[in-house]
């Protein structure tokens, strides 16, 4: 088998597992639809590669996604570099997103987080300071889940060794979501 071919079925097996999990990201829709209904908003925060997937989920909420209406409040806490850098020089990269959601959250809205091994201490961070605030938390993870999948209360983990086919694979899952999302308004 070429290496062409290896990666083309590794991702089709990640693809493959969001058959079984449609369940989950229906309700990972239904929450978000719920929280925006309700006046509050929806905050993303992720590392690398998982950054650039939250800034494109909360990209999709605050455009579109394929229906035309109203912009959705979708924050990518990922943007902000004078608040990612003066976070981090003052209290450390692991309270880059905590010290935002302390600052920006509020009881109902919703924080999102991408992490392909489940583990990152920043978005650990963020998602405990979520919920001590009275936010729902959902993870978008990868492996196992890893010590975040603890702190949500909803997670969508790819079992995925490769980060690159967790990735792809959560791409997919939150364009489902989006598109769940558009239907309901």
């Amino acid at each position: 088998m070429s290496l062409i071919e290896n990666i083309l079925e590794e991702h089709i097996k990640a693809v493959d597992y969001l058959k079984r999990e449609s369940a989950v990201l229906e309700e990972i829709a239904s929450v978000i639809v719920e929280a925006v209904n309700n006046g509050n908003k929806v905050l993303f925060a992720g590392n690398g590669g998982s950054a650039a997937d939250c800034q494109h989920f909360a990209a999709e909420m605050s455009g579109r996604f394929k229906k035309e209406r109203r912009g959705l409040p979708g924050i990518a806490l990922t943007t902000d570099t004078s608040a990612l850098t003066a976070i981090a020089n003052d209290y450390g990269y692991e309270n880059v997103f905590s010290r935002q959601v302390e600052a920006i959250a509020k009881p109902g809205d919703v924080f999102v987080c991408f992490s392909t091994s489940g583990n990152s201490p920043n978005i650990f961070k963020a998602a405990d300071k979520a919920l001590e605030i009275g936010c729902k938390t959902i993870g978008f993870l990868g492996k196992d889940g890893g010590t975040i999948k603890s702190k949500c209360n909803i997670s969508f983990v790819v079992p995925a060794p490769v980060t690159a086919r967790i990735q792809e694979t959560h791409l997919l899952a939150y364009h489902i979501v989006c598109e769940l999302i558009d239907n309901s308004f």
